[in-house]
């Protein structure tokens, strides 16, 4: 007698969650009206929580739209947003940063991104900043570092009816997002008044600020913030012995005015500088060490990119600290602030950051570390 073999049921690689997504969308469409969660719900027989979920994902996804009386209704098509990214310059450690966290939120959300290299160039940017223009995207967001080209870049973005976020830089008819840039300079000043008084017994000679003139007075209040936050402990020093420079953020043009700086102060002890950047920093700590003035000199920066830390991990380095601007997080925030913009929601015009001072002292935190 010949047994007839038994068939084996086929293996279906399906996702679960996935095909009641797409239950919900199919009733959607057949039904062609508006509909209920609740309705939503008695149809598809799937728990009120998951469908919630559901509605809300195909919503944010553009599938479906929800009316104020909070009924559900397909759309046309689903339309992804593209949104532009003027990032600083790609060869710069914090605006890799941003540009990594920015890249990750963007594809978490479904959000297309159309990246285009400021290269620290104002001129680079203005040209960026038509090419949005001319591709049409959804909400620009801006990093940019010069105030002369903010208006005209803002104008060039508003007159095309495009939304736009300036990152660290305000730009008129946009919504800003970075860290309180005073905040950031009076808490690294702090930190250079207390390394005063723990290794020189408060005695400082000079107090020197590296900073960002062509950002504006927003950027440059850093600086400002720094001299306060040393102040504040330090009350004694003359109004004589702050001295500002303008490193521009960069390393090179930092070491030079702090290498001349201190050729022309061969003798002076007790010499704190707040860098408006780390990049900055980086500059002022190698003028020192060419000097062997390394034990003359403190310096604070911003931003605790990866160089930084580094440094400040090295027992004799100059560089005792730096101000986390946390730039892992900007992604998430930048990414939500702009759909927000494009629902019609009312946001903020000033959006902050969370911030962290890092010193050698502590091992940095984690949302210190630049992203790999």
């Amino acid at each position: 007698m010949t047994r007839l073999a038994k068939a084996s049921p086929k293996r279906l690689y399906l996702i679960p969650v996935l095909s009641k997504a797409l239950d919900v969308l199919e009733i959607l469409q057949r039904e062609g009206k508006p509909m209920s969660l609740e309705s939503m719900h008695q149809r598809t027989e799937i728990s009120k929580t998951t469908v919630y979920r559901i509605l809300k994902t195909l919503a944010h996804r553009g599938y479906i739209a929800q009316s104020q009386d909070g009924l559900y209704r397909p759309i046309s098509g689903p339309t992804k947003k593209v949104f532009g990214f003027g990032c600083q310059s790609a060869e710069m450690s914090f605006s890799q940063a941003v540009t990594k966290s920015l890249q990750a939120a963007a594809a978490d959300t479904g959000i297309d991104l159309l990246i285009l290299d400021n290269q620290y160039d104002p001129t680079i940017a203005v040209r960026n900043a038509d090419e949005f223009v001319r591709c049409g995207v959804d909400l620009v967001i801006e990093f940019q570092v010069d105030q002369d080209v903010a208006a005209i870049i803002g104008d060039k973005i508003a007159g095309a009816g495009i939304p736009l976020i300036a990152v660290d830089i305000p730009h008129p008819h946009a919504v800003f997002f970075g860290v309180d840039n005073f905040r950031v300079g009076f808490e690294a000043g702090q930190l250079l008044a207390h390394y005063a008084q723990q290794n020189w017994a408060g005695k400082t000679s000079w107090v020197l600020g590296l900073d960002l003139a062509e950002a504006g007075p927003l950027v440059q209040s850093r600086i400002t913030g720094a001299f306060e936050g040393v102040r504040s402990s330090l009350p004694d020093i003359p109004i004589e012995a702050f001295v500002r420079m303008d490193g521009r953020g960069l390393q090179d043009i930092s070491y030079h005015l702090v290498l001349d700086f201190l050729h022309r102060h061969p003798k002076d002890r007790g010499i704190l500088i707040a860098a408006a950047t780390d990049a900055s920093a980086l500059g002022a700590v190698q003028a020192a060490r060419a000097l062997k003035r390394e034990r003359h000199v403190a310096v604070v920066g911003q931003d605790c990119i990866e160089e930084a830390l580094e440094e400040i991990a090295s027992p004799r380095s100059p560089l005792i600290g730096s101000v986390s601007h946390q730039a892992d997080t900007y992604g998430a925030r930048l990414i939500q602030l702009g759909l927000s913009m494009l629902a019609g929601r009312n946001v903020p015009p000033y959006n902050y950051v969370e911030h962290k001072v890092v010193e050698r002292t502590q091992s940095p935190p984690e949302s210190a570390k630049p992203p790999r």
